[in-house]
């Protein structure tokens, strides 16, 4: 019975356990669509909105605008640096499997030259894969529609029309104007910390050098945007909305293009630097560095041969003399000093010494340049006649300290704060200076037969012109110095709202004005009677000027002459003149390197520099160079 009974049962007990595994699997079930319910209820109500922009951002593309950069213009409007469009033929590397063989097929089609494939993998190194990148530039209407007809043949490739820029006089002012190009790594540091990367999206090219560097963020201007619906593939579909870029700021400069043209055409082939400021305001008429280059060169990126020659070229064509060019003042430094002499009371303007042809300090002769010495000189004679024994003795009686002190008003070995990166500070020699400048302690020590040399402007003395510009503007000025600088005003596109770059007095140097007349007299007298007369005679204007010879290497107490001498060891020739004498309107410093002297090859160039500012005469080439042997 009992065995009976377990086989009566059994059914059930199997029914049973299927019942419950049936309730297992139907709760397993529910909790896994209770799961699922509440998955879709968050996905699709509590996380709406976010994945609704997702999708929105998927079919919505933002593409950036890029701005038409400002414009550049001289004081009376001559368009210095301008904006065109044209078409580029780009390729994005990302989107391309095989880059040389895309080119080459392109190269069937369009001329593709070695120095575009060049430059396009020079380009390549710098950037990054998914940035389009130009093969060509400056696509003819024919090119364009070639390419169009075979696009489907190239993924990744497309035309595009940018806007370039374009320099319309070339090499001329391009020292003081500057250049673009493409974008480095080391400018996307520089725009990332200047919380400006927004800005600069879709942006291919930067201020270098120049105005163009040092005013890049006005002349930019700001960048705009367009929403672009874009199906599955990524092509557009159509624009849903568009913000115009706003155009960078018109720049107007001090600079007066035709004056500056004249400048550089003075110089011939001729190594050198001039400034020419307008003493009561600071700003720059002309700032020559030749010889110059083309800026126009760079836009695209500068071929490598054309790098070559530029950057390797003896002339150093690419260094702005102007700025970072260094030179010892030579003689012309001499009317500052006489002015340091007056003010400090030092000298009187009609204190007078016998001049033997040398000056004797411990037992070493300096000796003057004219034999036999001038005999009895003052001030006015110092200067007139360039006399350096005068110089040898007021320096030595003066000091260093003094002269560095009264020299370092005048902004020498400092830099003039110009608006333009780059600019050098020179050397204003002081016991301070030495200390920093040597190491060993036997080359740091100052010693007074140091002084000496100072005072005729030789020795450690290494200024750049523009310095010597400053510092002359600020005699021509009664000693109210200004800043130098390029830029006059800057206009905002939008509102034709200008800007005024005011004039900024750095100091006012409390000299007495008949200190300051006495300086001047004397240097009219250089020009009247002097060692300027020559370059100036016959002008219709009376100016004051100072002719000034920088030794490039020690002629150990040999006689100097020029025609003995390879030309890159020859003297450089100086000159700083202001005019007209009694209200200057312009001052200006001029150095030719391996010139001579001041006289013969400087002292002309600012002749024709004055007689176009005040006469609006034109010359016919290149300044003369007299054949004078005294500066």
């Amino acid at each position: 019975m009992p065995a009976h009974h377990s086989t009566l049962n059994a059914p059930d007990g199997e029914l049973h356990r299927f019942h419950f595994r049936i309730i297992l699997a139907g709760i397993a079930v529910l909790g896994a669509l209770a799961l699922l319910a509440t998955r879709f209820f968050y996905l699709q109500v509590v996380q709406h909105d976010y994945y609704t922009t997702r999708a929105e951002d998927n079919r919505i593309s933002v593409v950036p605008i890029v701005p038409n950069r400002g414009v550049i213009v001289d004081r009376a409007g001559v368009v210095l640096a301008r904006n065109y469009s044209a078409f580029t033929l780009e390729i994005t590397p990302s989107k391309v499997a095989d880059l040389e063989a895309t080119i080459d097929g392109l190269g069937q089609l369009i001329e593709v030259l070695p120095k575009d494939r060049k430059r396009f993998r020079k380009l390549l190194e710098e950037s990054k894969s998914f940035e389009s990148l130009p093969i060509r530039t400056r696509l003819s209407e024919e090119e364009v529609a070639r390419f169009a007809a075979n696009r489907y043949l190239f993924p990744g490739v497309e035309v595009k029309a940018r806007l370039f820029r374009q320099y319309p006089l070339g090499p001329i002012a391009s020292h003081a104007v500057g250049y673009i190009n493409r974008i480095n790594k080391r400018d996307l540091e520089m725009i990332d910390e200047s919380e400006l990367a927004a800005n600069y999206r879709g942006t291919d090219h930067i201020g270098k050098t120049g105005i163009e560097q040092k005013y890049e963020f006005q002349l930019h201007g700001e960048t705009g945007y367009e929403q672009v619906e874009i199906d599955a593939g990524g092509r557009a579909i159509r624009s849903l909305s568009r913000t115009a870029p706003i155009q960078g700021s018109r720049l107007t400069l001090t600079l007066d293009v035709k004056l500056q043209e004249m400048a550089e055409k003075a110089f011939g082939d001729r190594r050198g630097a001039l400034v020419a400021i307008e003493p009561a305001t600071g700003g720059i008429l002309a700032l020559v560095s030749n010889p110059s280059f083309d800026p126009n060169l760079f836009i695209d990126g500068i071929r490598s041969d054309d790098w070559e020659l530029l950057n390797n070229s003896p002339e150093r064509p690419m260094l702005n003399r102007a700025l970072n060019g260094t030179y010892p003042p030579g003689s012309t430094f001499k009317p500052f000093m006489a002015l340091a002499a007056l003010e400090t009371g030092k000298r009187t303007p009609g204190q007078a010494i016998s001049d033997p042809g040398f000056f004797n300090f411990a037992g070493h002769h300096f000796r003057d340049d004219k034999k036999g010495g001038h005999g009895t000189v003052d001030m006015y004679k110092s200067i007139v006649h360039s006399c350096d024994t005068y110089y040898y003795m007021l320096a030595n009686d003066m000091g260093i300290d003094a002269i560095a002190r009264f020299m370092g008003q005048l902004g020498f070995g400092q830099k003039t704060g110009v608006d333009i990166e780059g600019e050098s500070e020179g050397v204003l020699p002081s016991p301070e200076w030495k200390k920093r400048r040597f190491r060993r302690p036997e080359q740091q020590k100052w010693f007074a037969g140091e002084t000496i040399s100072i005072g005729i402007g030789q020795g450690y003395n290494s200024y750049t012109p523009i310095q010597l510009a400053q510092a002359t503007a600020a005699v021509a000025n009664n000693g109210v110095m200004f800043r130098p600088h390029l830029v006059k005003y800057i206009t905002d596109s939008r509102t034709g709202e200008k800007t005024m770059i005011e004039p900024e007095p750095m100091r006012r140097l409390a000299w007495k004005p008949q200190h300051v007349e006495t300086i001047r007299n004397a240097m009219v007298g250089v020009n009247t009677q002097g060692t300027g007369a020559r370059a100036f005679a016959g002008a219709g204007y009376t100016s004051g000027g100072k002719t000034g010879t920088a030794q490039v290497f020690s002629l150990k107490g040999s006689e100097y002459k020029s025609s003995r001498l390879k030309q890159e060891l020859r003297d450089h020739a100086l000159f700083i003149a202001f005019a007209p004498a009694d209200a200057p309107k312009i001052a200006l410093a001029v150095v030719v390197e391996n010139g001579g002297f001041g006289a013969q090859s400087a002292a002309p160039i600012a002749r024709m520099v004055f007689d176009y500012y005040l006469l609006g005469k034109l010359p016919k080439g290149a300044a003369p160079e007299d054949d004078v042997e005294e500066d």
